[in-house]
């Protein structure tokens, strides 16, 4: 199956007669002011090929890999802005690079997977990857999405002040300007999105959001079908901030509509 929805997709040029390169390496003239480098990681050269023409014409840098093992290599060489990992590789799994990614570096990681691997896509996301696109996927949805996570680090949440830059949860205390969690004073795991999905809520304590908005103002894009990914992170939220994450205090969710934040006080 042609893993990319050629129905919504934009127009792509065939590179032909392509002067050498280095290995795995492409370049594009930058057309803003920042260039950002995305790393692409499938073992498909057809489906490399059609993203990296792509998001070189959107004025990005990209690097591809192969396979598991490359894929660190290139990672530690490049320091990309963004990966697009997929998850089925030779080598070494999407979920075990993902894993290792992740104890070195918060850079933004995009799954990409089968329709049928709901597990992994559970797994990847408890893993610390910010966001999946299952295949077939259209390419100006993974546009969306890719650009939705680089405003993420141009402008991350909380960069405007706030009143409080820290807030007490039982036992767990947020800090915000920190990006951390502190249990009884000791750091708890901080997955980067998750944190912004905490973050988010806090700042709008007594207020319910539904999974589209929340994909749509900490992720940067609307509904695409993708809700789980909200659910996934939640999920994990819940096991570090609440004393009894079946009995939510703090992170709980309106049946029928979505998740609001509770403070003691309201």
């Amino acid at each position: 199956m042609d893993p990319i929805r050629r129905s919504n997709t934009v127009p792509i040029r065939r590179w032909r007669n392509r002067p050498p390169e280095g290995p795995g390496a492409r370049e594009a003239k930058p057309r803003v002011s920042i260039q950002r480098t995305i790393l692409i990681v499938d073992d498909e050269p057809t489906l490399r090929e059609t993203l990296a023409e792509s998001l070189e014409q959107d004025g990005l840098r990209v690097v591809t890999a192969a396979d598991g093992p490359e894929a660190l290599e290139r990672f530690r060489a490049e320091r990309p802005d963004l990966i697009l990992l997929d998850l089925m590789l030779p080598g070494l799994s999407g979920i075990e690079v993902c894993r290792i990614i992740r104890q070195e570096s918060s850079v933004a990681i995009l799954m990409l997977t089968a329709r049928d691997s709901e597990l992994d896509k559970v797994v990847g996301l408890e893993l610390g990857a910010d966001d999946y696109v299952t295949k077939p996927f259209s390419l100006r949805e993974l546009q969306a999405r890719i650009r939705a996570l680089l405003r993420r680090i141009e402008s991350p949440p909380g960069a405007a002040a706030t009143a409080s830059q820290n807030v007490e949860l039982g036992s767990v205390k947020v800090d915000l300007a920190g990006h951390r969690l502190l249990r009884d004073g000791q750091p708890l795991p901080v997955k980067p999105k998750a944190f912004e999905l905490l973050a988010f809520l806090l700042r709008h304590p007594g207020q319910v959001f539904s999974r589209e908005q929340l994909l749509d103002r900490v992720w940067g894009y609307e509904y695409a079908g993708e809700t789980r990914t909200v659910d996934v992170h939640i999920h994990w939220l819940r096991q570090q901030v609440e004393e009894d994450p079946g009995q939510p205090r703090y992170l709980q969710t309106v049946r029928g509509v979505g998740y609001v934040f509770r403070p003691t006080d309201i």
